[in-house]
Order: structure tokens, then C-alpha cells, then sequence
């Protein structure tokens, strides 16, 4: 079956138009035989009275033949007489002589041999009358007549008797040919309806899928790429088209996810940047807030400089310059992104200015690997790390306290490391400055505004990593480090 449906629609539909067809066409060469067979024994009911008439009408020939040659003895006469007692002798010959039980078989039997001898009376007849014995043939032909007569009684009879019985058995055979006829309808009318049916039943088979080709289609139509799809039972041209609908419909879908996916990573990333920017602009106006007209004291401290070098104070004249060109990185970058190079050289300063302010009590160590000091990193990001380790880590400790910043590759990211050997910080408030819920004690030194929950936002933000920012302390009293990860690339 499966064979089947797997054809080409046209091959099916022609074995379909040809199966009806050859199935109507043979029930109706057997209804045409079976009539033909009933109209046959029909004919043959009263083939033995048409027989029988036939030898009644020979025989009267032979008779008349014979009477004519007695009176006119001519030789047309002669022979007109021999060609039909030869038809009368033909007409015997096929009457038969079997024995059997049938009264009408040997009723034949009786008027073949009968008329045997009434063709040899007749036949002495006439050489008699050739040979002009007229007393001779006188008594021949008297008992030829006499034969004559009493065969042509025999026949009558038994041709009465024959269409009785025939008759009936055509009132049987009339019967019979009628059943055969309605019968024939009703056969007839079983295998129409059953083409019909089985017709309906099959196509219906090879165009459900069809039809639930249709729905789907409808529902993809809605906008619904959701719809149960139509399978593919067969290979046709229905399961063809099924096949590239379902995959047309697969590949739609996959397309408007990824646009979906796209759309949202780009909302991501547009919400990533104007998250940046807020941080940014939020710490550059802390900042700015808590300077009195920078740009005016970046020149103050210039010229500051300027003083201290042509009045020969060189220890004066750095730590100016120090402090100006920490306020110029400030001043000037207002960008988002800057290179770990130029973040390093901020704190580079910024433990400068310290050391100045401190009297050198912070001991200050770099292990940079120059090769990582072009990436891209944001803004204002070390030193508020530094500041934050200074101000709540070795603030108390004078010359004891140490700050480390490392920069190294590890793996594809790049690590800054900023650690301190100061009096460290607990786990609850490494969990609070990573999750954002940490509130800055208003008695601790202040910073330059810009708080370490700021930084850890926007580096997530930056790297798309929330694992970007680590802090690990041993405890109190056992020193922190602040671990940034950037991606290499």
C-alpha cells in the first residue's frame, strides 16, 4: 500500500481510473456470458420441435417426390426423389440410435428406424415403377403410404409432447433470465458503489496530507510558527511540497529568533552603553563636585611648578607637577575607555602625591607586563581601587603598609591585581560590595567619589562578565586584593 501512495500523483490517479474501470469491465464480460449462456439454452429449448418439424417437412418431400415419379415418371422427378430421401437419410443419421432411459430419446429412436424401412419401402417403389411391375409397386407404395401416414402421426405426437415439456422449461429459463437480469443490476450497482467508495476512501488517503498542508499553511499565515507541521508520509508531489513547506517554516522560525537575538543584544549593548555613559558622567560629576574649578587649579598648580623650578626646589616642583598632571588625566579623559597603560600612569601619580602627603610611609610595587599595557579598559578604575586599599587598608599602618599592583595574562583574559597587606575585610562586606549593597561608613576618609560599587558596575558592564571583579581577603588583619579581568581580545 505504502508502494502505492509513494507514486507520482498522476500514476496513482491513472491506476486508479484504470482499476475501476478493468473491475466494471470484467463483472460485465461475465454478465455478458452468463446472458449469452441463458439466451443460448433458450434457443435450445425448441431446437428438438424445429428438428422434428425439419424431418416432418423432409419427409413429406420424399412422399410427394415419390408420388410425382409414379405419375409422371419423368427424370426431373427422379431426381428431385432421390435428393430428398438423401436429405431424409442425412435427417435420420442425426436422430441417433443410443439406448438410454429418456421416453423422448427413444421416440427418435422409434422414427429413425421407421424411417429407415419407409425409405426402403419407398425405394422398392420405385424400381417397381422403373421396372414396370405395376402390381409390385402398387402394394410397395400402398405400404410406404401407410408407413408414411403413421410416421407423420408419431412425429405429431411426439413434437406435442416435446413442446409441452420444452415450454415449461422455458417458462423456467424465462424465470431465470429475469433473476439473472436483476441480479446482474444489483451486481452491477455493488461495484459501482464500491469503486465509488473505494475511490473516495483512497483519494481521501492522498489528499489528507493536503489538507493539513492547507491548515498549517493558514496558521503560518496568522503568524503562528508554532503550529504542529504536517508530516510526510509518502514521497509524491504532496510529500515533496510538505517537506520544503516544513523546512521554509523551520527556517523562517530560526531566522526570526535570530533576529530576535540580535535585536536583544543590541538593546543589551545600547543599554550597556548608556549605562556606562550614566556611570561615567556620574563619576566625572562626583568628581568635578568635589573640585573647586579644576581646570582653574590644574593651572594654579602649573604655574606653581613653574615657581618652584626657577627658584631651584626640584622636590617641590615634581610633587607639583605630579599633582597637575593627575588633575590633567582627570581634566582630559572624559571618555570611556582608556588604555591600562594610562591607568597605571594615574596611579603611578596618585601613590606620588601620597608618599608627599604621608611622608613616604607607602611602599609602592609594579609588576607590569608592558606587552598588555595597549588594551582598552574603562576609565577611572585603578585609582579609586588604590585609593579605596590606602583610605580602609593601610591607612593606620605608616611605613609598614605595602599597595601591589600586577598586571599579567592568564589564560585569554588579562588580570589587574591591586592587593594591600593592610588590616583586610570580611567575607559579608566582599558580599556586599559585590552584590551593591554596600553603604560607605560616613566616618571612614572620604574618597574622590567615585566608590567601588561604581568601578564593579561599570567593569561588568564593560566585559559583559559578572565575574569581572574579584576580592579576596584572608580575614582580618591578613591584607585584601582586588582581582579586574579584561578580556584579551
Amino acid at each position: 500500500m505504502n508502494r502505492f501512495f509513494n507514486l507520482p500523483l498522476q500514476k496513482k490517479i491513472v491506476s486508479i481510473y484504470m482499476a475501476a474501470n478493468l473491475i466494471i469491465f470484467i463483472v460485465n464480460v461475465f454478465l455478458v456470458l452468463g446472458i449469452n449462456n441463458m439466451a443460448r439454452d433458450m434457443e435450445l429449448v425448441y431446437q428438438d420441435n424445429r428438428q422434428l418439424n425439419k424431418f416432418s417437412e423432409s419427409l413429406t418431400d420424399v412422399q410427394d417426390n415419390m408420388t410425382d415419379y409414379l405419375s409422371s415418371k419423368t427424370t426431373d422427378s427422379l431426381e428431385n426423389y432421390y435428393r430428398s430421401a438423401q436429405n431424409l437419410q442425412m435427417l435420420a443419421d442425426e436422430l441417433g440410435d443410443k439406448v438410454t432411459d429418456l421416453a423422448f430419446s427413444r421416440m427418435k429412436r422409434n422414427i429413425k428406424y421407421m424411417t429407415l424401412n419407409y425409405l426402403e419401402g419407398v425405394s422398392q417403389t420405385v424400381e417397381a415403377k422403373r421396372g414396370r411391375n405395376v402390381e409390385k409397386y402398387r402394394t410397395h407404395y400402398e405400404e410406404a403410404t401407410e408407413l408414411y401416414e403413421y410416421i407423420m402421426d408419431y412425429i405429431r405426437g411426439l413434437n406435442n409432447e416435446q413442446f409441452v415439456s420444452n415450454s415449461q422449461r422455458y417458462a423456467e429459463l424465462s424465470g431465470a433470465f429475469r433473476a439473472f437480469e436483476s441480479l446482474s443490476i444489483m451486481v452491477l450497482t455493488l461495484v459501482m458503489a464500491g469503486n465509488i467508495i473505494s475511490i473516495i476512501i483512497i483519494v481521501g488517503m492522498m489528499i489528507s496530507p493536503l489538507k493539513r498542508l492547507a491548515s498549517s499553511a493558514n496558521e503560518v499565515a496568522a503568524g503562528n510558527f508554532d503550529t504542529t507541521l504536517p508530516g510526510t508520509p509518502y514521497h509524491d508531489e504532496i510529500g515533496i511540497v510538505i517537506g520544503a513547506f516544513n523546512k521554509m517554516v523551520i527556517s523562517i522560525k530560526e531566522y526570526i529568533i535570530r533576529q530576535r537575538e540580535s535585536m536583544e543584544k543590541e538593546r543589551l549593548m545600547q543599554e550597556k552603553e548608556l549605562t556606562m555613559e550614566a556611570h561615567l558622567k556620574d563619576a566625572q560629576l562626583k568628581y568635578l563636585q568635589a573640585q573647586i574649578n579644576p581646570h582653574f587649579l590644574f593651572n594654579t598648580l602649573n604655574a606653581g611648578a613653574q615657581l618652584a623650578m626657577m627658584e631651584g626646589a626640584d622636590r617641590t616642583y615634581e610633587y607639583v607637577q605630579t599633582v597637575a598632571d593627575f588633575f590633567r588625566y582627570n581634566v582630559k579623559n572624559h571618555e570611556t575607555e582608556v588604555t591600562i597603560g594610562e591607568e597605571v600612569t594615574l596611579v603611578d601619580n596618585y601613590i606620588r602625591i601620597l608618599n608627599v602627603r604621608f611622608s613616604g610611609d607607602i611602599q609602592y610595587h609594579k609588576q607590569v607586563d608592558e606587552r598588555l599595557l595597549s588594551i582598552s579598559m574603562p576609565t577611572m578604575v585603578l585609582q579609586p581601587v588604590v585609593e579605596n586599599a590606602v583610605n580602609h587598608g593601610i591607612r593606620e599602618m605608616g611605613d609598614k603598609g605595602v599597595i601591589t599592583l600586577r598586571v599579567y595574562r592568564e589564560d585569554n583574559d588579562v588580570c589587574i591585581s591591586v592587593s594591600d597587606n593592610g588590616k583586610g575585610i570580611s567575607i559579608v562586606d566582599i558580599d556586599r560590595i559585590l552584590d551593591g549593597s554596600w553603604i560607605k561608613d560616613e566616618k571612614q576618609p572620604d574618597t574622590n567619589g567615585i566608590g567601588m560599587v561604581n568601578v564593579i558596575s561599570r567593569l561588568r558592564l564593560f566585559t559583559g562578565n559578572d565575574n569581572a571583579v574579584a576580592i579576596r581577603s584572608g580575614g582580618l588583619g591578613k591584607g585584601c586584593e582586588v582581582l579586574i579581568r579584561l578580556p584579551l581580545a
